[in-house]
């Protein structure tokens, strides 16, 4: 695997929904075409990232297709909407075992076993904090769950609900974290039990056998802090103990926790292998520079261990989120620079209408040709050996001359690769034209003609080593401009037959 690894997510039920179109008829995980299979092979992707396999109930499905405020979202979305176009969220998770549906485990088994043979991982969902309402725990382990009173009820009713069950009426808390109100189709459960952290290392143990590696949704609300503030209760840590007995039966199995609130760090040192790079999103979408280069100057020990997105199921579509003449320059800095880049179903072809996980239906979309093109180059040069398992490093920028102050504009970076394999990039990340030097780190310049040839454009520039020792690597790009260079050497020669 390489150092810095490449995701694609894909939304189960989607696919299936549109392979189902496309054949005439019900579709299943074995359905996913070797064609497909290997396209995503031959675009560099390592993980494929299937989201929503697990089983759902009719009692998510119910509460998806009667909550008013989300059936206009669907609405919205699908302004064709039917009933069978809501199946119910795919983190209300009523057992994991793969849906009947989707083909079952078997199913799975089998695509993952194509996958494998194309060198690509699987990634699958873990969902910790809650469960679907007729989880059969809620009957056999009604002690699992957090529970409530009357006068709770009776004071949040978004937060709780009444469950009559088995074992009689009981008050439930809905899963939540500590900012918003509870999710109606969920049950919380309690990690101040040390019976259901038990429980739920085994799950985990189990699914680990199903595939190579697990995103953790909102993995943060386990923290013993965070829990106790969203609920009052003191609880144990789970992650470092849940972590160790999976690698334990499996030595190599990969985590990425769903984090947010300056938590990265913390679940790193958990045992994660990759945390979500909000940060780096939003100030991207800030359209600031200088944050951006901050984020940037992090220890690599962190930067290595960060999911870097423009979108997913959760975020708005890149596309709509970023206008167009941005869109490209946030691309280059979320996957130029190190972390695992993640990437999500429709983005490279530049869909705008973002789905509700609830939702198995999407509306059609015409194809961005230009963003397209754009990503095709992109994931071309992430395939170079120097963007996977080379050496990078963020550069300095002086100014072009005295009194230009949009040299603060820039972020410039550089990849060392195996022998004199060279990447330099550079991104005016402004809404106006700039300028500057870009100070360059490359050995041995003195006497030497460097070739610098543009991958994701048509730019090619012959410089004279000693000029950019003195100088730097001038550049004047145009408002959002990029270049992300190749760079090698010439003859001298050339430059005197110049």
């Amino acid at each position: 695997m390489a150092r810095y690894p490449a995701l694609y997510q894909i939304n189960s039920r989607l696919r299936l929904t549109e392979l189902s179109h496309a054949l005439g008829r019900a579709t299943t995980l074995d359905d996913f075409s070797d064609a497909e299979l290997d396209r995503l092979a031959e675009q560099g992707f390592d993980w494929i990232w299937l989201l929503s396999v697990w089983q759902t109930g009719p009692a998510g499905q119910r509460i998806s297709r009667s909550q008013s405020d989300w059936r206009r979202e669907f609405e919205r979305t699908l302004p064709d909407l039917r009933e069978e176009d809501i199946a119910g969220s795919g983190f209300a998770i009523r057992g994991y075992s793969v849906h009947a549906a989707l083909g079952g485990d078997a199913a799975l088994a089998r695509l993952r076993e194509r996958l494998r043979a194309r060198g690509l991982k699987l990634m699958l969902d873990f969902v910790p904090n809650h469960v679907a309402l007729d989880h059969p725990w809620v009957d056999s382990h009604p002690e699992f769950f957090i529970t409530g009173s009357a006068a709770e009820l009776e004071q949040a009713p978004q937060n709780w609900c009444r469950h009559r069950g088995k074992g009689g009426t009981l008050i439930l808390a809905h899963g939540r974290d500590p900012y918003f109100d509870g999710w109606p189709d969920t049950l919380q459960l309690n990690y101040a039990k040390a019976q259901l952290q038990q429980a739920m290392i085994v799950e985990l143990q189990r699914i680990a056998g199903q595939c190579d590696g697990l995103r953790c949704d909102m993995a943060m609300l386990l923290l013993p802090e965070v829990f106790e503030r969203t609920w009052g209760r003191r609880s144990e840590p789970f992650w470092p103990k849940a972590i160790a007995a999976v690698r334990h039966q499996h030595r190599d199995f990969s985590f990425m926790a769903e984090v947010y609130w300056d938590l990265e760090w913390t679940l790193q040192q958990q045992g994660f292998d990759h945390t979500y790079d909000k940060r780096l999103y939003d100030r991207l979408q800030a359209l600031q520079a200088q944050p951006v280069r901050e984020h940037l100057c992090a220890s690599l020990d962190y930067q290595d261990r960060l999911a870097r997105f423009l979108e997913n199921h959760d975020e708005p579509r890149a596309a709509s989120a970023f206008a167009p003449q941005v869109h490209a320059a946030a691309a280059l800095i979320a996957y130029g620079t190190p972390g695992l880049r993640f990437f999500h179903q429709g983005q490279l072809e530049g869909r705008r209408v973002r789905l509700s996980p609830h939702l198995v239906r999407a509306p059609d979309e015409p194809v961005d040709a230009a963003l397209a093109k754009f990503y095709v180059k992109l994931l071309a040069v992430l395939r170079h050996e120097a963007l996977r398992d080379g050496t990078w490093s963020l550069l300095d920028c002086s100014d072009a001359w005295s009194g230009n102050e949009s040299t603060a504009q820039f972020i410039a970076w550089h990849w060392q690769g195996p022998g004199e394999a060279w990447l330099c990039a550079a991104v005016n990340y402004a809404p106006q034209p700039g300028q500057c030097f870009v100070q360059l780190p490359l050995p041995d310049l003195a006497g030497r003609l460097l070739r610098f040839e543009d991958l994701l454009g048509d730019a090619v520039y012959d410089r004279l080593g000693d000029d950019l020792l003195q100088r730097g690597l001038y550049l004047d790009l145009p408002a959002w401009g990029y270049h992300l260079f190749e760079v090698s050497g010439l003859p001298l020669a050339a430059a005197r037959a110049e």
